[in-house]
C-alpha cells in the first residue's frame, strides 16, 4: 500500500485526481482505525482503488446490494463486520421515489433530474426504475438535501421516503435471447452476433474505445469473451454472454447471448 502507486496506476489526469481523494479517504480511516469510504465509483474506477490499496484488511467494495454497477469502496475498522454496511454506520442512503403508476419515466429521466436539482454524479449510485417507484441509492451526507429538494423526474411529480438498503427493490432486467455459432470467441465476434452487426463494425466500436467488458474498458478486439461476461457498447446497448455450448460439426462455437432491451 503506497501512495506513490497512484502515478503507476492512473491513466489520466482525472484519475490521479480521484485516486489522491480515494487515498486520502481510505488511509485516514485505516491510520486511525475509524469507518471511511469513498464517493460512488464505476467499476473502472473501483478496480484502481484495488489496485492502489493491495491486500488491505477490512476494505469492501458495496453499493447497497449484490452486483450494483455502482460502488463504494468502504473501510471498517475490526471492531465493525460486514454487517455494518446495511445498518446505521452504512455509508449511503436507499431512497425510494414513488409516482403515478401510468407515468414511465426512465433511469434517464431520474439521473438528470437528480443532475438538474445540483446533486454531483459521484454521490448517486445505481437507479432501479420499477413500474410506479423508483429506488436509488445516494452518499449518507447528501441524503436529506435530497429528500428536501428532489420532487419530479422528466415530467412525472414523485414523492421520496427513505428506506433500509435491504429493502430496495431490483427490477428483473428484460433481455432477447439470442441463438448462434461463431468462429471464435473474440469480443469482436461476440459483438457482431449479439448486435447483427458486421465483425468491422464491431471492431471500429472496439478501436473508439467504446466498449467494456463488466465495465472495464477494453480496446483489444482479439480478447477472449468468458461465459458470464457482460458487454456494454456505447451507442449500441449491453449484451451478456450467457452460455458457451461447445463446436458444432462444422467446427464453429454455439453460443446463447442476452441482449437487454
Amino acid at each position: 500500500m503506497d501512495r506513490s502507486n497512484i502515478e503507476k496506476i492512473a491513466k489520466t489526469a482525472d484519475d490521479k485526481v480521484l485516486l489522491a481523494k480515494v487515498w486520502d479517504k481510505i488511509h485516514r480511516g485505516i491510520q486511525k482505525n475509524i469507518p471511511a469510504s469513498t464517493c460512488f465509483l464505476s467499476l473502472r474506477e473501483l478496480e484502481m482503488t484495488k489496485y492502489l490499496f493491495g491486500q488491505a484488511e477490512g476494505l469492501y467494495a458495496f453499493g447497497g446490494y449484490k452486483d450494483a454497477e455502482r460502488q463504494m469502496l468502504v473501510f471498517l475498522p475490526e471492531y465493525l463486520d460486514e454487517s455494518a454496511l446495511l445498518g446505521e454506520e452504512s455509508p449511503l442512503s436507499c431512497l425510494r421515489a414513488t409516482f403515478y403508476e401510468g407515468d414511465t419515466p426512465t433511469h434517464r429521466d431520474f439521473l438528470g433530474a437528480l443532475m438538474g436539482a445540483g446533486i454531483a454524479r459521484e454521490t448517486v449510485g445505481d437507479i432501479c426504475v420499477g413500474k410506479g417507484c423508483c429506488d436509488f441509492f445516494v452518499t449518507k451526507e447528501i441524503a436529506p438535501y435530497v429528500l428536501q429538494n428532489f420532487h419530479s423526474a422528466g415530467r412525472t411529480k414523485v414523492r421520496l421516503e427513505q428506506i433500509p438498503p435491504a429493502e430496495v427493490f431490483v427490477p428483473q432486467a428484460e433481455t432477447k435471447e439470442i441463438r448462434d455459432t461463431v468462429s471464435s470467441l473474440r469480443l469482436d465476434s461476440v459483438i457482431s452476433s449479439g448486435f447483427r452487426v458486421s465483425r468491422g463494425t464491431a471492431t471500429e466500436y472496439v478501436s473508439a474505445g467504446k466498449v467494456a467488458i463488466d465495465g472495464l474498458p477494453c480496446e483489444k478486439a482479439d480478447k477472449i469473451v468468458a461465459e458470464g461476461a457482460k458487454i456494454s457498447v456505447r451507442g449500441l446497448g449491453k449484451i451478456q454472454l450467457k452460455s458457451i455450448n461447445g463446436q458444432t460439426k462444422k467446427g464453429r462455437i454455439s453460443i446463447v447471448i442476452n441482449r437487454y432491451v
